[in-house]
C-alpha cells in the first residue's frame, strides 16, 4: 500500500486557518478492503445533513485492500494516509474489519462487514492446536496487549450476543444490537425489482439466475468451475438470463483482466459479470434464483424472496447456529443428476414465501431497525444531540454490469 502525503485540510497543522467550516466533530472511517468500504457507507450516510460532523476515509491495512482507491475516487471522498490516521484523535471511528485497528486514537464502533459472523479461522499462537473460533469475536481480534480494542462491537443479532459471551466474555459490556443495514435495504429494494431486473438485462420475459460465489479454495467459483458452462449450456438464453457476483476479494486478488481472461468463452456465449462496485444487494433483489455458496451474498439471497440452491456449501468453515449455517440446513443443493433447467423449476414449484423464514430471522434481531440504532449508537459516543429526523431504509442504487 503507497502511503501518501499528509493532508493539511480539512484536518492537519492548517486545518483551523484553511477550513471553510469548522466541525464540532471528525469520524474517521478505515476502510480495509471494498466489502468493508460498502458496510461502511450504510453507516456514514447517517451522518447526511449534519453540518456538525465532518468525515475522512483511510486505506487500513488488508491483503485484500486492491480497489480501496478506486472505492475511494468513485464516492469523491477525502482520504488521509494511515500513518496521518494512527497520528491523529478523532472524535469517532468505524471500521468493518480488523486490520490494525488498535492503532486508531478514537473511540471506536466495529462492525460485521458480511451476514453476522459465519467464518471459523483458526486460533493463534499459544492456543489448542486445531481449534478454531467465530472470526471477527475472538479476542485475536478485539483485544491487544491485554486491552479491549473497541468502544462499541455493532451486532445483528441477540444470538451474536450470546457468541460473544463465549468467545471473548470481556467484549460483552460494549455489545450493542443493531440489526442489518443489508437486511433492511433488500427489504426496502423488493418494489424496484422490475427495474433492476431491465438494468442487469432481464426483464424481457426471461428469468434471472444469480449466481455468487464467495473467496477462498471452498467457494463456488473455486470448487464447481464447470457450473458456468452447464448453466449456459442447459439454460436456453431465451428463458434465463445469468448474471455472476464475485466476492470483491476475488476481484482484489486476481484484478479485472484476469477474471475476465478467464471466463471469456462464457462472456461470449451471453454470461453477464457484475462489478465489485456495484451494489449487490440489487442484483439480488432482482434474482428469480440464486446460486451460490456458504458466503454472505447466498445468505442474503434467502431475503431478497427467490429460491436459493447451494452449488457448494463447506459447513466445516461455517459456525455452528450462524446465519450461514441456518441457510445450509434449509436450501437445497444442485445436483450432477438432471438438466439444471429442471433443477430450478422444480426449485421455484416448491418454493414459499417463508421458506427461509429461519434464515432471515437469524440474520437480525431488529429487522428495519438499523439505521435508527446505528445512528444512536454513533451519536451516543460522538456526545452530540441526534438530529430529528427519523433515518429509514433505502433502495439498494440501479445494478450496472461489466461491458
Amino acid at each position: 500500500m503507497s502511503e501518501i502525503e499528509w493532508r493539511r485540510v480539512p484536518i492537519g497543522p492548517d486545518a483551523d486557518r484553511l477550513a471553510t467550516r469548522e466541525a464540532s466533530r471528525t469520524v474517521l472511517l478505515v476502510v480495509h478492503t471494498v466489502t468493508s468500504g460498502q458496510r461502511l457507507m450504510d453507516a456514514a450516510k447517517l451522518l447526511e445533513n449534519d453540518l456538525r460532523v465532518q468525515v475522512v476515509f483511510t486505506r487500513g491495512p488488508d491483503v485484500f485492500g486492491e480497489g480501496v482507491g478506486e472505492f475511494f475516487a468513485r464516492l469523491g471522498v477525502i482520504t488521509i494516509p494511515w500513518s496521518q490516521a494512527t497520528a491523529t484523535r478523532f472524535d469517532l471511528a468505524i471500521a468493518a474489519s480488523d486490520g490494525g485497528t488498535h492503532e486508531v486514537r478514537a473511540p471506536l464502533i466495529v462492525m460485521p462487514h458480511g451476514a453476522g459472523f459465519n467464518k471459523l479461522v483458526m486460533r493463534g499462537a499459544g492456543r489448542a492446536a486445531g481449534s478454531r473460533m467465530v472470526y471477527g469475536l475472538d479476542p485475536q481480534r478485539l483485544v491487544h496487549d491485554g486491552s479491549l480494542i473497541p468502544s462499541a462491537i455493532a451486532l445483528a443479532h441477540e444470538d451474536d450476543r450470546a457468541t460473544l459471551a463465549r468467545t471473548c466474555p470481556e467484549a460483552l459490556p460494549v455489545a450493542d444490537v443493531v440489526g442489518d443495514p443489508a437486511h433492511d435495504t433488500l427489504l426496502a429494494s423488493r418494489a424496484r425489482r422490475s427495474s433492476y431486473q431491465v438494468a442487469l438485462g432481464a426483464g424481457d420475459g426471461r428469468k434471472l439466475v444469480v449466481v455468487t460465489s464467495t473467496w477462498g479454495p471452498h467457494s463456488l467459483f473455486a470448487r464447481r468451475p464447470a457450473l458456468w458452462a452447464r448453466l449456459l449450456t442447459e439454460l436456453p438464453e431465451d428463458e434465463f438470463r445469468i448474471v455472476t457476483m464475485l466476492h470483491p476479494a476475488v476481484w482484489s486478488t486476481y484484478g479485472h483482466w484476469q477474471i475476465r481472461t478467464w471466463m471469456a468463452e462464457y462472456l461470449r456465449r451471453g454470461l453477464s459479470l457484475v462489478p465489485p462496485e456495484a451494489d449487490w444487494r440489487a442484483v439480488l433483489a432482482a434474482a428469480d434464483w440464486v446460486i451460490g455458496d456458504h458466503g454472505s451474498a447466498t445468505v442474503y439471497g434467502a431475503v431478497a424472496g427467490a429460491p436459493v440452491l447451494l452449488g457448494t456449501f463447506h459447513a466445516a468453515d461455517v459456525s455452528a447456529g450462524s446465519p450461514a449455517a441456518v441457510l445450509g440446513a434449509a436450501a437445497p443443493r444442485l445436483s450432477g443428476r438432471g438438466t439444471l433447467r429442471r433443477q430450478l423449476l422444480q426449485a421455484a414449484a416448491d418454493f414459499h414465501p417463508d421458506a427461509y423464514a429461519q434464515v432471515v430471522g437469524r440474520i437480525t434481531s431488529e429487522p428495519g431497525a438499523f439505521n435508527r440504532n446505528m445512528r444512536r449508537l454513533m451519536y451516543r459516543l460522538l456526545r452530540l444531540r441526534q438530529p430529528a429526523s427519523v433515518p429509514t431504509a433505502q433502495p439498494a442504487a440501479q445494478p450496472f454490469l461489466i461491458a
